[in-house]
């Protein structure tokens, strides 16, 4: 049975794994599983599910204590910003989980460790496996440290376009969206758009829809901007 060495990931984590079987399905795609039954490894599907309901009550929770004034309205944008497939795939993709990943032959040549909807799941996967293998307060602990630790800019994406509208027109700047490229097939095209101000390129964003191509872009867009 194939294994990963899971020792620099729990530094990372800052969590030590009593039983690292947990990490094994949390890192297994479903491709893996059809592909090698004889390794009788399942995939990740289950503990993305537990996962996500972990994660939309600890988000729900903080944000609740965190914010007293905000209304009903203003807690679930943000929540929306915070747990949407974007941020996600981010902090996955910025801390490497995709090199723990198990794949298909086929899903592999084809990109799969850095696909955004992959990397997405690979969140929500490992957070089921700290829950398992530790409870709520590691659980707690592992959002807590990846997802509120720049909660200023992730907060900014669920209202990038509606955001950088109203900036470049309080400056009397001409805002574009410009379509970059469309590849692959009908049914499941990546397109990337630049964001253009006053025809200077700034930043670039890529999805699996038109409109998530240009948040991506818009958001990239705005913490430039705020960074200045």
């Amino acid at each position: 049975m194939k294994k990963n060495d899971y020792s620099k990931l729990e530094e990372i984590l800052s969590y030590k794994f009593k039983d690292t079987n947990h990490l094994d399905i949390a890192f297994t795609h479903k491709s893996y599983s059809n592909e090698n039954p004889d390794d009788k490894r399942i995939s990740y599907e289950r503990y993305e599910f537990l996962g996500d309901a972990i994660l939309e009550y600890v988000v729900s929770k903080e944000l609740f204590l965190k914010y007293p004034k905000k209304t009903e309205g203003e807690l679930t944008k943000l929540r929306a910003s915070l747990v949407c497939e974007y941020t996600l795939s981010q902090i996955t993709r910025e801390y490497g989980f995709g090199d723990y990943l198990y794949l298909s032959h086929g899903e592999e040549l084809t990109g799969g460790k850095n696909r955004t909807s992959i990397l997405c799941d690979l969140f929500e996967s490992v957070l089921g496996a700290i829950y398992l293998d530790g409870g709520i307060e590691e659980a707690e602990k592992y959002i807590q440290r990846f997802l509120f630790d720049d909660i200023e800019h992730r907060s900014t994406f669920y209202d990038a376009k509606s955001n950088l509208q109203e900036y470049t027109q309080s400056k009397g700047f001409v805002l574009e969206y410009r379509l970059i490229s469309a590849v692959g097939p009908e049914h499941n095209k990546t397109y990337e758009y630049a964001v253009y101000i006053n025809d200077v390129e700034q930043e670039r964003g890529t999805g699996h829809t038109k409109k998530m191509a240009e948040q991506i872009a818009a958001h990239k867009t705005l913490i430039k901007i705020l960074k200045k």
